[in-house]
């Protein structure tokens, strides 16, 4: 709040300091919240409380941020909550808005804005921090799948493919596409609303949807887990692939490790590794059947093609 801007806009420092002559950190001034001439860096995250999970189940933001990948591959955060990530994976932009790399701003219907600046998370301490599990928007093929916040769309072999925006529209040309609200400019190169222009973007592979893990015909577990019982009686997930579900149907522990009550952990060995706590099941998202032997991925509603087999709705 009451931020002073830096350069051009790029960076910005805390009330009460002076953004250095370089614009790369921030210089307290006497009096303020830190001694005289100290530099200020990105604030010390909080605990684990509140904070925004990356990912990676290992790292994570301040409240009211978002992950992003930084250019070496592990996980920055963008000070701003709901961002867009920016494809050089330095910048970020507000909720809603494009990053028009070319030109240094973030591009919305109503205006523009600065580029955001990620900085980099930090490891999460808390070894039973559980891994989250990711989001994916099934394709209407119900065999392909997208990043949550994406859309899927065609790709001119007939595939599907992603396009790294929600509710995006997808071009005629089958390889790119444009942001909910603008129309695709193909002479142009680029997306267009009211006169604006904003450049368009490519569309990448979608990947193989990655299914649930079935504990019985009512519940599933994420991608990746191991359903185990819980002391209820009821389905748990273990965070791991082909887990060793503990006897106090509470923990888990890797394939290959045997429980250790006595001493809170698993062992291999006389190698000893934290234990997972389990997590409930939830209700398994069944497919929606055609019939016998024709099904559509759930949420979907099945629609004869003209060729008389069996068509999925999204």
């Amino acid at each position: 709040p009451q931020g002073v801007s830096c350069g051009r806009g790029h960076r910005c420092c805390p009330r009460g300091s002076r953004c250095s002559a370089d614009g790369s950190s921030c210089i307290v001034r006497p009096g303020s919240t830190g001694p005289a001439g100290s530099l200020w860096r990105p604030p010390t995250l909080p605990t684990s409380l509140g904070a925004v999970q990356c990912p990676d189940g290992e790292s994570e933001c301040p409240e009211s941020s978002t992950c992003c990948v930084m250019p070496s591959g592990a996980w920055g955060c963008c000070p701003m909550p709901e961002a867009s990530c920016c494809p050089d994976k330095v910048h970020c932009c507000p909720r809603a808005t494009i990053c028009d790399l070319a030109h240094d701003r973030c591009l919305a219907p109503a205006g523009q804005h600065p580029l955001g600046t990620k900085f980099p998370a930090r490891k999460r301490q808390s070894q039973s921090w559980l891994p989250v599990a990711l989001g994916q928007v099934t394709c209407p093929d119900g065999r392909s799948a997208c990043p949550d916040g994406a859309t899927c769309c065609q790709l001119p072999s007939g595939h599907f493919g992603c396009c790294p925006l929600q509710n995006a529209v997808c071009c005629p040309d089958h390889v790119h596409c444009c942001p909910q609200g603008y129309t695709c400019d193909p002479e142009g190169g680029s997306c267009l609303q009211g006169g604006v222009h904003v450049p368009w973007h490519e569309k990448t592979p979608a990947r193989t949807a990655v299914r649930d893990v079935k504990c019985d015909d009512e519940m599933s577990c994420p991608a990746g887990n191991t359903c185990c019982q819980l002391s209820s009686g009821k389905w748990g997930c273990c965070p791991l692939e082909q887990a060793v579900c503990c006897p106090d149907h509470v923990h888990c522990c890797p394939q290959g490790y045997t429980c250790d009550p006595e001493g809170g952990s698993c062992l291999q060995g006389g190698v000893h590794v934290p234990w997972h706590e389990k997590t409930p099941a939830r209700t398994a998202v069944r497919d929606v059947k055609c019939d016998d032997e024709m099904s559509c991925p759930a949420g979907n509603t099945c629609c004869q093609l003209s060729s008389g087999k069996w068509g999925c709705c999204p």
